[in-house]
Parts: structure tokens; C-alpha cells; sequence
């Protein structure tokens, strides 16, 4: 007998633009100044963890973009020569 499937409990990915989104409601809320201080720290991790969020989804778009348009070139200097 087979066994019922369970819901899944992951939600789906965010994008990016949803993870900024929360974020700055979270810091409205934080701002407001209202907050019980356990909900504040509540608030704050979920802030953290979305600014690691965002901060990895544009590390993972840097990468794509660096993938795509071929290996950089290494900046050059140049001595600096003022102009009379």
C-alpha cells in the first residue's frame, strides 16, 4: 500500500525583487519603533537573513552576467600626468 503524499513544507524560491520587498517592510515595521523587543529581534533576524538572501542572489546574477559576457580584462594603470 502506498502512502499518502505529505505536502511539501519548502516554499518556493523568492525572487529577488520579492526578498527586497520583505525586507523593507520588516525595516518599516523595525522603524516604527512599537515592537515588543522579542518581536524586534524576531524581525531583525528575518532582516539578516533576507539581506544574506538578496546578497547571494546578486553574487549568483554577477557570476551569470561574468559567465556571459567572457573573462575581464585585468585593469591596466596609467602614470598619472597632469596637464599643463
Amino acid at each position: 500500500m502506498s502512502q499518502p503524499q505529505q505536502p511539501s513544507t519548502e516554499q518556493p524560491e523568492r525572487s529577488f525583487e520579492q526578498a527586497l520587498v520583505e525586507l523593507e517592510q520588516r525595516v518599516k515595521q523595525l522603524d516604527s519603533g512599537e515592537l515588543p523587543l522579542e518581536q524586534a529581534i524576531t524581525l531583525f533576524e528575518q532582516g539578516v537573513a533576507l539581506v544574506q538572501e538578496c546578497h547571494d542572489k546578486l553574487d549568483l546574477a554577477e557570476h551569470r552576467i561574468a559567465e556571459l559576457t567572457g573573462p575581464a580584462e585585468a585593469p591596466q594603470e596609467h602614470p598619472f600626468e597632469p596637464r599643463a
